[in-house]
């Protein structure tokens, strides 16, 4: 009899323990889908580390992107910039997706982000959005601009 509830109790046992091993498995392969922008940002730019479905950063570059959602309402120093970055946007008025920096320095677009605005969330210096070493247009500290060309790189001055 004893050896008997020994054996059931080690079957209830192995029973619980072979049933949670697919929820942690589950648990782990946790899959992101990230936003169409994000994941053609990632396969251009090497490097990428997906955040969630909106939201990659590139360490070695200083630089992220972040797609908006349509319910998110966050505070921000420029537009969608936030404070002490350097964004470009691929739509006007400081809006839409957004690449920031957070050095200062010389940024290289991706030939496949469109360049619309460039805000300048810094409390001082300016930025330029530039095609090569050609000046497109100077922000000032705290401002945006829209921009017209094609801009491959902006430059931060301090």
């Amino acid at each position: 009899m004893k050896r008997a509830r020994v054996m059931l109790t080690l079957l209830v046992v192995a029973v619980f323990a072979l049933g949670s091993v697919p929820t942690a498995a589950t648990a782990a392969e946790a899959v992101i889908d990230p936003d169409p922008q994000i994941a053609e940002m990632l396969d251009a730019v090497p490097g990428g580390i997906l955040i969630d479905s909106h939201h990659a950063v590139w360490p070695e570059l200083d630089m992220e992107m972040t797609v908006p959602r349509t319910s998110e309402v966050t505070a921000r120093s420029v537009g969608g910039c936030a404070t002490g970055k350097i964004c470009a946007f691929n739509a006007f008025f400081a809006d839409g997706s957004a690449l920031s920096f957070g050095t200062c320095g010389v940024h290289s677009i991706p030939a496949n982000f469109t360049v619309k605005s460039v805000a300048n969330a810094r409390s001082s210096g300016t930025a330029q959005a530039r095609n090569g070493s050609t000046v497109l247009k100077t922000i000032t500290a705290g401002t945006f601009q829209n921009t017209s060309g094609t801009v491959t790189n902006i430059r931060c001055t301090l």
